[in-house]
């Protein structure tokens, strides 16, 4: 699949810890893609050399970039480093995607060629078209579970606020307040969905195709699925509780 017309530089950031076994097919997968896009490991000092194996590609593509943390602090947090260099960089169009796989690079085209009418696009799962593979049913309850809850506290018109798999304008980035945003787990992502929309942002839902990683382990947790669920509660009680100030 090409690209309809020019969306302008585009930098896909992906955050690594422990992804040996993935972070070279990974990138190796987005440049054949879309070869005009550069890629950005953002490294949260990964104790199984990631990082280093990611220099390693840095050094002979120019359009591979490494971003080295010095801990693990949650993907929120990986993802607004990554975010930050990219505005410092001047690029137009941030992507977020996993370094497992799940998220198919061969699917990028997609979400760049609807950004042309929107400011985010998210490659949803739970919308017609979209599909995931190799999951079991509880995990597939588990994410239709969070995102209905979502819908419904925060009044989000997403089918998928939580899927990691989207394309922000640059200029998206700058409106929405990164610098207030604090979500560190998964439910960052519900946490910027949420800011575009109350910003009268155009997002836009595509659907695509999600594939549980075959190498490595999952990074979710109780702890995330709890973040999440006390965070999207006290927002929308929030919400509500300002709606009916007048706010």
């Amino acid at each position: 699949m090409e690209i309809s017309g020019d969306v302008g530089r585009v930098l896909v950031i992906i955050p690594t810890f422990n992804e040996r076994e993935n972070v070279e097919a990974i990138v190796g997968r987005v440049r054949a893609a879309v070869p005009a896009v550069d890629v950005l490991v953002v490294d949260d000092n990964s104790p199984d050399g990631t990082g280093e194996l990611a220099d390693g590609l840095a050094a002979v593509d120019d359009q591979v970039k490494v971003v080295h943390r010095t801990a693990k602090d949650g993907l929120g947090r990986a993802y607004l480093a990554g975010f930050r260099w990219a505005l410092e960089q001047g690029y137009d169009v941030m992507v977020e995607m996993d370094a497992d796989g799940s998220h198919r690079p061969e699917e990028l085209p997609l979400l760049l060629n609807a950004l042309r009418e929107a400011d985010l696009v998210i490659g949803a799962r739970w919308v017609p078209g979209g599909e995931v593979v190799n999951w079991p049913k509880s995990r597939e309850v588990l994410s239709r579970s969070a995102n209905a809850y979502a819908k419904v506290m925060l009044g989000v018109p997403l089918h998928d606020a939580t899927a990691g798999y989207r394309a922000f304008r640059a200029t998206t980035l700058e409106k929405i307040g990164l610098d207030e945003v604090d979500s560190r787990g998964y439910c960052f992502q519900i946490d910027l969905a949420l800011r575009a929309v109350r910003q009268g942002l155009r997002v836009v839902e595509v659907p695509i195709t999600f594939v549980e990683r075959a190498q490595g382990t999952s990074k979710m947790s109780r702890n995330i699925v709890a973040e999440a669920m006390w965070r999207v509660t006290v927002w929308g009680v929030g919400g509500r509780l300002n709606r009916l100030r007048g706010r």
